[in-house]
């Protein structure tokens, strides 16, 4: 079939498997041309499909020769249908992996399950023995808490009263204000059920129960802080939360961990064009300033440049990882430079429908975000026929 980006929203209702293929190819080659990577040799990402997981499994991979197993729960392909982006990128990496003679098997399902975590520790059992990374980089807005059976929903509001403030379409480049009314403690508990950090510490307790992590065993969760113009929404509304329990369980986890002499770390990355933070109001607007000042200043990253970059000059060093007050990785240091954050709130005060197009990039906004889905890449065919049914080799 001939496979077009179909819009609904914030949502691309299609996925192209070339397109998929070709990023994972130039995430790849990316990796390769920065050299080896003195990091780990057995890994398992969580949340492996896509976004900043995708790119900790191609460092691991391809930086540092490492076997990894990848869980996420995305949609296969049926005749006539394409899947979705993730189960694309993930028959890529795994075709690539073991082309290169690396080790790579894929679990999918919801990782907030028993099932799916008792089936990667028998992988894992079976397979590599132990692992002495973990990745938890899942971006789920909906969660069934596997002991209580009780199912939460994250929502996205401020806290204590309505946000307003500029956002835009990004499809459409219009220019509005938009007003969030602010949450309740439901709202709040919630979220924090969702997006905060008492997954990532079950998954690392059974890891741990069953002897499945190597000695000085590290795992690191992805958290996103943000500028003052957009901490009402975000840092400091209800995913705020949820993600001061993720750093606060960091250091439960590393206590936790002290008798293999383990570390949980949470790492800070900057802002990216995600399927999550197209649908954030003031986030477009805010990256699309941002995207264009941080290009012009030659410090622009993606989501592959921001993990090669925490594993070559943050967590694999030699020395010790270094962290901010909060015991945190900060790379999102380039975002946050007092001179980057200065233009953007200039420039914030400037824009309108008519002067977007001229002060942001509005069209690399765009690009990135059909590149999570496949579009846009150069080097692929969108005219031609493209098979939608691809399978993952180590998913029967």
């Amino acid at each position: 079939m001939i496979i077009e980006p179909r819009m609904r929203g914030f949502i691309c209702l299609t996925a192209h498997p070339k397109g998929a293929e070709q990023n994972v190819k130039n995430q790849i080659e990316y990796i390769q041309s920065k050299g080896a990577i003195a990091g780990a040799k057995k890994v398992l990402v969580i949340g492996a499909s896509t976004g900043f997981g995708l790119a900790s499994r191609i460092t691991s991979a391809f930086g540092s020769d490492a076997a990894t197993i990848g869980v996420f729960f995305e949609k296969p392909p049926v005749e006539g249908k394409t899947a979705s982006p993730g189960w694309y990128n993930s028959a890529a990496f795994e075709t690539e992996a073991h082309k290169a003679g690396l080790y790579a098997k894929s679990i999918n399902g919801d990782a907030f399950s028993n099932e799916i975590k008792r089936e990667t520790l028998d992988l894992i059992k079976a397979d590599l023995g132990q692992v002495d990374l973990v990745i938890y980089s899942l971006a789920s807005p909906v969660r069934t808490n596997p002991n209580t059976g009780v199912t939460h929903r994250s929502v996205l509001k401020p806290i204590g009263q309505t946000f307003t403030n500029k956002t835009v379409d990004f499809h459409t480049g219009n220019v509005t204000e938009v007003s969030i009314a602010p949450a309740n403690e439901e709202d709040i508990e919630n979220t924090v059920a969702v997006m905060g950090g008492e997954d990532w510490a079950m998954w690392i307790d059974a890891l741990k129960n069953e002897n499945l992590l190597a000695e000085g065993a590290t795992t690191i969760a992805y958290s996103y802080i943000g500028p003052e113009l957009t901490e009402a929404v975000y840092r400091k509304g209800t995913i705020g939360r949820a993600k001061d329990h993720l750093e606060a369980t960091a250091f439960t986890i590393t206590d936790s961990l002290q008798s293999i002499g383990g570390k949980a770390y949470v790492s800070v990355n900057k802002a990216l064009v995600t399927q999550a933070s197209s649908a954030i109001p003031v986030i477009p607007l805010y990256i699309s300033l941002l995207y264009k000042i941080m290009k012009e200043e030659g410090i622009h990253e993606g989501c592959i440049e921001q993990i090669q970059r925490l594993f070559q000059e943050r967590l694999y060093t030699g020395s010790e990882v270094p962290v901010d007050e909060k015991g945190r990785i900060r790379i999102d240091d380039w975002e946050m430079r007092e001179d980057v954050q200065a233009k953007v709130a200039e420039l914030w005060k400037e824009a309108t429908t008519e002067t977007l197009p001229a002060i942001g990039d509005l069209a690399g906004y765009r690009n990135d975000f059909l590149n999570l889905f496949g579009f846009e890449f150069d080097g692929v065919d969108y005219k031609a026929e493209a098979n939608e049914v691809v399978n993952i080799d180590s998913i029967k």
